[in-house]
């Protein structure tokens, strides 16, 4: 596959479309499944708060791995990623009550870099709290 977004349409300050990611307990409980993280933080309420958090919270990775998409969908290939990195500064919070958390992720253009390349800045928030900090992807377009 071949990024589908040229680098000369784009410039700093593109901003790439935002999207929101639903995450529920079956979504933790499927995610440990397919990574093989079962830390009991993830899917145990009881432990989760005997640790000292509020609740039953994402996994890092998940939480990072959501944020990408935004990138991926954008390019059309996520083949196109050259580079990425966070950090993790708040934990996303998944209540048992049906409807879970929501992660919202937007994306801008940062800087337009050499061969083809750009650096796209991610901001991802749960309820109003930044969940991933310097949250960056280098990019190659087409």
């Amino acid at each position: 596959m071949t990024a589908k977004i040229s680098y000369s349409d784009v410039e700093v300050g593109t901003e790439l479309p935002a999207q929101a990611f639903p995450v529920t307990r079956d979504t933790l409980v499927r995610y440990a499944g397919a990574s093989g993280d079962f830390n009991p933080i993830h899917w145990n309420e009881k432990f989760a708060k005997e640790v000292g958090l509020p609740d039953v919270i994402a996994h890092g990775m998940f939480t990072m791995a959501e944020a990408i998409r935004v990138v991926t969908d954008w390019t059309g290939d996520p083949g196109a990623v050259v580079e990425y990195g966070v950090r993790f500064t708040k934990p996303v919070v998944v209540p048992n009550d049906g409807q879970g958390a929501v992660v919202e992720v937007a994306g801008k253009v940062a800087a337009l870099l050499d061969d083809n390349t750009v650096r796209v800045d991610l901001t991802a928030t749960c309820a109003g709290q930044k969940v991933l900090g310097m949250s960056r992807a280098v990019v190659r377009l087409a």
